[in-house]
């Protein structure tokens, strides 16, 4: 399931539809009601939340949002770095193995010290540049 504050119009979700699964866009959010206004492919349709999942971030996710995979050097150690403009997603991990995100917007800096999901780097992309990354 997905909370509610993290779900903006425009962002990536998985939802749930009589036992299959579908990505799909958010085109409008309910607060009041707790639904989910997404298109999925031709169809749209609101959805309670607890039909609503999140998107894990990997090189697919990002790739298909139109990053590219930067060269291997410029990862500065272990893990990938993915770079859409000014804005760069390093994928890594922590001594301990626990998976981490560092988002890079010209002179602005995120560690996330966990992995995140799609519309969490929407999110963070949207605050940073003030445009909405689809």
């Amino acid at each position: 399931m997905i909370n509610l504050h993290d779900v903006k119009a425009g962002d990536a979700v998985l939802v749930e539809y009589e036992g299959n699964t579908f990505e799909g866009q958010v085109l409008e959010v309910n607060r009041e009601d707790k639904q989910v206004c997404v298109r999925t492919g031709e169809q749209v349709f609101w959805y309670n939340l607890s039909d609503l999942y999140p998107i894990p971030l990997n090189e697919a996710q990002l790739l298909k949002l139109k990053f590219k995979k930067d060269d291997p050097i410029s990862a500065l150690g272990n893990g990938n770095v993915y770079v859409r403009g000014p804005f760069t997603v390093k994928l890594y991990e922590l001594g301990d193995g626990q998976p981490a995100t560092r988002l890079d917007y010209r002179d602005e800096h995120r560690e996330i010290k966990e992995s995140i999901t799609v519309n969490q780097l929407q999110n963070h992309y949207q605050e940073m540049t003030n445009f909405h990354l689809e």
